[in-house]
Order: C-alpha cells, then sequence, then structure tokens
C-alpha cells in the first residue's frame, strides 16, 4: 500500500485543527449586536 503524501497528512492536520464557522452562526451574534445597538431584546429564533 503506498503511503499517504505531505499534502494529505497536511490537509487532515490542518481540517482536525480548524474551528468551522457554521452558517447560522453569524446570524445569531448579528442579530444580537443589532439588539444592543437599539436597546432592545434580542429575538431568538427556534426552528
Amino acid at each position: 500500500m503506498k503511503k499517504p503524501s505531505r499534502f494529505i497528512k497536511s490537509a487532515v492536520a490542518t481540517a482536525k485543527s480548524v474551528e468551522m464557522e457554521l452558517p447560522w452562526a453569524r446570524g445569531a451574534r448579528r442579530d444580537a449586536a443589532i439588539a444592543r445597538r437599539k436597546g432592545q431584546a434580542p429575538v431568538l429564533k427556534r426552528a
């Protein structure tokens, strides 16, 4: 069996170490920031 290349090892190591932001994470932070600016309580959306 062929040994994994350095590129594959590097890609796997990076994938394990990087903390990924999910698409819906931005929305909650943004809504909270807008609510703080307006002086209102943030509106929490539920699925």
